[in-house]
């Protein structure tokens, strides 16, 4: 029995239900797309409870027990990563960014990818911030759909990588966060990550769409400090 409130008939019935007049290769490759962001939500859970134990004082040995592995193996696997500090969030729009670069058969994920991801993350902050700027999220995506490179011919399988100026956006959310004093790197960061990196795609969307980097920092600060006073009154 599944430990989760799911069976792969649920899967199916999903998938069929919303690609009805697909024909049984396109199923294929849509299910293959799924089972990657299965895979990838499931590692995501496992990290999770990883830190947990890890910060409750738990050796790598017992990790490596728990999940039946070497002590080696569990620590390669699942030591911090440059997303250790990302939010729940954050962390799904960064798979959503990947789904979105396999969906366009592109075998890399640029920042036009991490913007569509942080669109698909509808509870994050940087949706509230992109619709807010932009006006609705059809604009948003137009824009970025207008910007990406035409579709390879099969989505890849398996690791995708980051481009180089993907992994600088990473890196100045993870910036900006520590220059605000905040712990945790949000949807928020990382939408001021991407128009840091003042020479890609996704900075050239943001721009056109009526973001500047200052008025951006500006207003993530203003919001967490909102958020902030607001969860102490409740």
């Amino acid at each position: 029995m599944s430990p989760l409130d799911i069976s792969l008939a649920d899967l199916i019935a999903r998938l069929d239900e919303e690609f009805p007049d697909a024909d049984h290769l396109a199923r294929i490759s849509e299910a293959q797309l799924r089972n990657q962001t299965l895979a990838d939500l499931g590692d995501q859970l496992v990290d999770h409870y990883v830190g947990r134990a890890k910060r409750a004082g738990a050796s790598w040995s017992e990790v490596g027990e728990a999940i039946g592995v070497s002590k080696q193996a569990a620590q390669q696997r699942h030591s911090p990563a440059p997303f250790d500090r990302f939010t729940e969030r954050n962390r799904h729009g960064i798979v959503l960014a990947q789904e979105a670069a396999r969906t366009h058969k592109h075998d890399f994920i640029g920042t036009e990818h991490l913007l569509l991801g942080l669109l698909g993350e509808r509870q994050g902050l940087a949706y509230e911030m992109l619709l807010a700027e932009a006006g609705s999220e059809r604009r948003v995506r137009e824009a970025v759909e207008a910007a990406l490179p035409p579709a390879g011919k099969k989505a890849p399988r398996g690791h995708i990588a980051f481009r180089p100026e993907s992994k600088e956006a990473i890196e100045q959310a993870l910036a900006a966060a520590v220059e605000l004093g905040h712990d945790r790197v949000g949807t928020e960061h990382s939408l001021l990550g991407l128009i840091r990196v003042e020479a890609s795609p996704a900075a050239g969307i943001l721009r056109e769409l009526g973001f500047t980097p200052e008025e951006l920092r500006e207003t993530v600060r203003a919001e967490a400090a909102r958020r902030s006073a607001a969860s102490e009154e409740g």
